[in-house]
């Protein structure tokens, strides 16, 4: 009963529903105007047919019960034309009151008081006193993970959805959802967006400028992070007020131009924590084929740490009798001048200079191109549409219009002497067939995907991708990194960087009595504590009381971590 004023108000406040309101009364004013008329048949066909007197009510009563077809039988014509009128009553009530009735009040009434009952299920606004939350503009891809993260993370937040309807089925999916106008300024005061820890605009360019106006409305120390689809609509969006804009196809490209292969070996920097980069390198044409991690003293040289390895789309936990293979691509952290020296003991090996193959010729592929023709490497791009000849023409150092499936298209590309394929196209199966087909006509090479859903990662690995990475991951990795107010760390699909805060339950012990890798899976990569750093902490190191355990991993380990530890 507590929601029947809010679902009266709806039904009343709503045009469709005040119409359809409309509609049927004048059908049930319709419906007693003929049962009026027949009432009056009724008394002048016994009045004048068959001498017989009845009462206004009698009348009324006969009708009803004829044309309900209750039929009592107590009031009958003897006349035919009685009769007949009897008929014409039966037939009009069946139509009348059995068919077009029920039909009116469902059609009228109780189904927009259904729709009315669901609609107010979803909250209007957040609770009073709510702060430090994130209030995210659409339930897409990208907030779908981020949502997951920020329950991880216990960090609230509301999705905002102008659809009642919807609001309500996400309400009743666990999503905390608030029905509101995403253009209203009173939907962001209700959300309580002057204490927000953010406001996230995942929609198109049109409606982020229009979201990011209305929040400024209320203020402009509201943190807004807004996606950018296309690259010129990034100065519209920070002109319309956006704290931080995310082209995120374009930082799509330029992550998976920077996992190829090409030219010389060196290190790609994944990401970075105060003073710590973390950084990835293969060993492909390298003297570390085939040395065990202990072996290949990289810490007693350089002082770098490996920290996992990447096994076609695995990360291998690092320990030192692990085997690199020419496919490993080990994950290390130091300082930047520690990465620097590494570059310079790569730099004499792997040299293959021939153009990197790119597919796909859409915004994440014309990205990956520019940012390697940034880095001096040459690139063949193949796109089968025509259509897109002169948006592409000098993008790369070559063109090759047809399809990458046509053996003859590929070859001519390129694909038998290239160092690295990349595959940029949105459809994941043609990813995962061009990655075979690749594979098979070159075993090779370093191939790098694109995925657009996370459920077809382990797919493109079996397929032979040696790296892949989806928007989606991209996209909450880059909001959180903000939310964080630390630099994203993208390590790369499936695998994240958490700082977590040690522990009571933690503090004193050391790493191997805790047993924190065997219990929860977490890769620890170092400690911090107010003095600095302790990189790859040795077994034995006692984790300080007040502190952070740098760890890669998954949002599964991380939630058996706070399961086993709290």
């Amino acid at each position: 009963m507590k929601f029947l004023p809010s679902q009266l108000a709806y039904l009343l406040g709503e045009t469709q529903s005040r119409r359809n309101l409309k509609a049927l009364f004048k059908y049930l004013v319709f419906l007693a105007a003929v049962v009026v008329v027949y009432a009056l048949v009724f008394h002048l066909i016994m009045t004048e047919v068959e001498g017989r007197d009845h009462s206004w009510v009698t009348g009324i009563y006969w009708t009803l019960t004829v044309m309900s077809t209750l039929g009592f039988g107590d009031i009958t014509f003897e006349s035919d034309v009685g009769r007949l009128f009897s008929i014409l009553v039966l037939l009009t009530g069946i139509v009348l009151l059995l068919i077009v009735l029920p039909f009116a009040f469902i059609r009228f009434f109780y189904a927009p008081w259904l729709e009315a009952q669901i609609r107010v299920r979803a909250p209007r606004q957040a609770a009073p006193g709510t702060a430090g939350h994130v209030i995210i503009s659409h339930f897409e891809a990208v907030a779908r993970g981020l949502v997951r993260k920020l329950d991880l993370m216990a960090i609230p937040y509301f999705v905002l959805e102008p659809d009642s309807t919807r609001a309500a089925e996400l309400h009743n999916e666990g999503v905390r959802v608030v029905a509101g106008l995403l253009d209203a300024p009173a939907t962001y005061e209700a959300l309580r967006a002057r204490d927000a820890l953010a406001v996230f605009a995942c929609g198109n360019d049109p409606t982020n400028t229009n979201i990011t106006l209305t929040v400024r409305e209320l203020g402009d120390a509201i943190p807004v992070i807004a996606v950018a689809e296309d690259q010129e609509s990034i100065d519209l969006l920070e002109l319309a007020g956006a704290t931080h804009v995310l082209p995120l196809k374009q930082r799509l490209g330029e992550q998976l131009a920077g996992r190829v292969n090409a030219g010389h070996a060196a290190a790609y920097v994944v990401g970075r924590f105060k003073d710590l980069q973390i950084a990835e390198f293969p060993v492909h044409g390298t003297p570390l084929v085939g040395r065990t991690i202990r072996d290949t003293r990289l810490r007693q040289t350089l002082g770098l740490n490996i920290v996992g390895v990447w096994e076609r789309g695995r990360l291998l936990a690092a320990h030192p009798d692990l085997t690199l293979t020419a496919s490993s691509v080990p994950v290390v952290v130091g300082t930047a001048d520690q990465i620097a020296e590494l570059d310079t003991l790569l730099v004499i090996y792997d040299t293959n200079y021939n153009p990197v193959v790119v597919i796909g010729g859409g915004k994440v592929g014309v990205a990956a191109v520019e940012a390697l023709r940034k880095k001096g490497m040459a690139v063949h791009l193949v796109e089968k549409d025509e259509l897109l000849r002169e948006r592409l023409a000098g993008v790369p150092d070559r063109l090759f219009l047809g399809d990458a499936a046509d053996r003859a298209v590929i070859m001519e590309a390129g694909l038998a002497e290239a160092p690295s394929v990349l595959l940029t196209t949105n459809d994941d199966a043609i990813n995962i067939y061009l990655a075979v087909y690749c594979r098979r006509l070159n075993p090779a090479l370093r191939i790098v995907s694109r995925i657009t859903h996370e459920r077809n990662l382990e797919a493109i690995h079996r397929a032979g991708a040696d790296f892949a990475l989806s928007y989606t991951s991209l996209g909450v990795e880059s909001v959180f990194a903000l939310l964080a107010g630390r630099e994203m760390v993208l390590v790369g699909e499936g695998v994240e960087f958490f700082a977590l805060e040690i522990p009571e339950s933690l503090a004193g012990r050391s790493l191997a009595e805790t047993q924190l890798g065997a219990r929860t899976g977490l890769n620890v990569i170092a400690v911090e504590t107010a003095e600095g750093f302790t990189a790859n902490p040795p077994a034995d190191l006692p984790l300080p009381a007040q502190g952070k355990l740098l760890a890669l991993g998954c949002s599964g380990q991380r939630q058996r971590f706070r399961e086993e530890f709290g």
